[in-house]
């Protein structure tokens, strides 16, 4: 009887360590996705410069910063891969479409310079600046919204050249000016 108790209570616990893991990894997915909260008022305005989306220049310089290539203090990649597909619990996973689809530019400059609250994604606007963030926003894009820019017009993603924004190459070589 004794030895029926043990193999049960193993049982049990096996699957509780398994439930456990797979809702710390997502469980295979992130669930139904959910609208994020709206950016604050001081964000509400900020949008990605003219001609950063889908530009090969600001996607190179973007996936540097992401991939810590450009400054060893701040790497993207380590938690969200180097694909966009999470390597740590709780990272969003940036190749789904459908989530990705439900942030405005807006919400996500505010996302990466102030971190998220309840979570492991700290603030980098001590350690990146405003040009760098939109660069790796524009380069987070390619995961799950190639060949999509944000319309600040309509407020959604729409194919490349449909939003009204400058063309890529009228993008500013190097910084702009914010």
């Amino acid at each position: 009887m004794n030895e029926y108790r043990n193999l049960r209570s193993l049982f049990v616990m096996g699957l509780a360590v398994v439930g456990m893991t797979l809702s710390a990894c997502g469980g295979g997915g992130e669930g139904p996705p959910k609208p994020p909260p709206p950016a604050p008022a001081e964000y509400a305005d900020k949008h990605m410069p003219d001609g950063y989306w889908n530009n090969p220049e600001i996607l190179e310089q973007g996936k540097a910063i992401y991939t810590g290539v450009q400054n060893i203090d701040v790497n993207c990649a380590s938690c969200h891969g180097k694909n966009g597909k999470p390597v740590k619990a709780g990272a969003r996973d940036f190749r789904r479409t459908e989530q990705m689809e439900l942030y405005s530019d807006s919400v996500w400059f505010w996302r990466v310079n102030e971190g998220v609250k309840g979570t492991k994604m700290k603030p980098w606007k001590s350690k990146l600046s405003e040009d760098e963030i939109w660069k790796v926003i524009a380069f987070e894009a390619t995961f799950g919204l190639k060949g999509k820019e944000y319309d600040v017009a309509t407020k959604k993603w729409v194919a490349a050249g449909a939003s009204g924004s400058a063309p890529a190459a009228e993008a500013p070589a190097g910084d702009a000016a914010h």
